[in-house]
């Protein structure tokens, strides 16, 4: 028997993929957010749109992405236990399909792949997965916060010696030379940048895991199933969230986008490490308030369905921008501004909305899902749910 979905995850994680889709997107069409670096000579609007980018999204979503993943490992665990089957080998066959999908969505669609960093790092939730609430957020505030402070004090010390990260316009025109060339030149580029994506997987450990720590405590305490009576708590921490996030967001998107200079990019970036997970608690709390209120129930059913969907549409946004973007459809790697890419994201992120919905009044889980359900039960979920 599964356990009981709860409709505050699913709106927590739909609306977390329009926030990865506004990230993924820039990274996948723009070659310079591609290597870290700023774009030359872009338009203004494109300037205010990448900046608002960078202050609003960047390093957030992933950050709510992985703390619903701590806390669904704890509704597995749960239903494991009610299904009467042991929890261990049906986690680790979902931790391998999940480390396959990832290998494949980065080697074909797009290197910025997350999949492979939970299959991998979510083995720690399997070990760790009987501490206590209070000493798995005390776990989450030391990673993090010992991550931020490294970080940022490595981005201090560039920033005094006076370092700029430099603009290396020989890697932006292999990597459009590459992406508009033909599809074996797609395939071949993303087969060149898998090592800087199983590194990226260890820069990105740290901020993942204590999220995870920390979705896992507040699944240990169901609090998310209680949510409307924490109002008080909500209000506290999204008034917290935005009075440290918002000046650390700002501080990292005028380093990284200017109109600081080059040499406190780095320095930003740590800034910014440091207090996204603000920012990403206050989204969350505000999300979370929004479904209490006379708002509530038309939001849940708008976010709702594409939340339990996250897989699948994770996926189909990459097939979609990997279309746009490269030589499998339309080449236009480094031709779209920041501003039009925007339009076209709210366009994608409306159409997943409507067919989410429309799905899942048919079928109980996604195509994605249906596949990782299959493969961590090791046979087909039941014909009500098969695509």
């Amino acid at each position: 028997m599964a356990v009981q979905r709860l409709p505050a995850v699913d709106a927590l994680r739909g609306f977390a993929l329009l926030g990865i889709l506004v990230v993924n997107s820039t990274q996948i069409m723009n070659p310079y957010m591609s290597e870290g670096i700023r774009e030359p000579g872009a338009a203004f609007v494109d300037e205010i749109a990448m900046w608002l980018v960078t202050a609003l999204a960047a390093h957030k979503f992933y950050l709510l992405f992985s703390f619903l993943f701590g806390y669904s490992f704890t509704l597995q665990v749960a239903s494991a236990d009610r299904d009467g089957v042991n929890f261990v080998p049906r986690y680790l066959r979902r931790s391998l399909g999940l480390l396959l999908l990832g290998m494949g969505h980065a080697v074909l669609l797009y290197n910025g792949d997350i999949l492979m960093a939970y299959g991998l790092l979510g083995l720690v939730l399997l070990c760790a997965r009987r501490i206590t609430p209070g000493a798995a957020a005390r776990v989450a505030g030391w990673v993090y916060g010992a991550f931020g402070v490294i970080l940022t004090a490595a981005g201090a010390l560039a920033a005094w010696a006076g370092e700029e990260s430099g603009t290396n316009q020989a890697e932006v025109a292999k990597a459009v030379a590459a992406y508009r060339g033909d599809a074996g030149t797609v395939l071949q580029a993303n087969l060149d940048r898998l090592p800087d994506a199983v590194l990226g997987i260890l820069i990105m450990a740290p901020g993942v895991l204590a999220a995870f720590f920390l979705g896992l405590a507040a699944g240990k305490r169901n609090l998310l199933a209680h949510a409307r009576t924490h109002r008080s708590q909500l209000v506290r921490i999204a008034t917290i969230g935005l009075v440290v996030g918002v000046p650390g967001a700002v501080f990292f998107a005028s380093a990284s986008q200017g109109p600081l200079g080059e040499r406190w990019q780095f320095l930003g970036i740590g800034v910014g490490m440091l207090t996204a997970p603000a920012l990403s608690a206050a989204y969350a709390c505000l999300l979370l308030l929004l479904l209490r209120s006379s708002w509530g129930d038309r939001t849940a059913r708008l976010l709702a369905p594409a939340g339990r969907m996250a897989l699948t549409n994770y996926l189909t946004q990459s097939v979609i921008m990997a279309f746009v973007a490269t030589a499998y459809g339309l080449s236009l790697y480094g031709r779209m501004g920041t501003a039009a890419l925007m339009v076209l994201v709210a366009a994608i992120y409306g159409l997943q909305l409507a067919i989410s919905s429309a799905w899942l009044r048919r079928f109980r889980l996604g195509p994605a899902e249906w596949l990782l359900r299959a493969v961590t039960l090791a046979g087909p979920p039941g014909e009500r749910a098969r695509p």
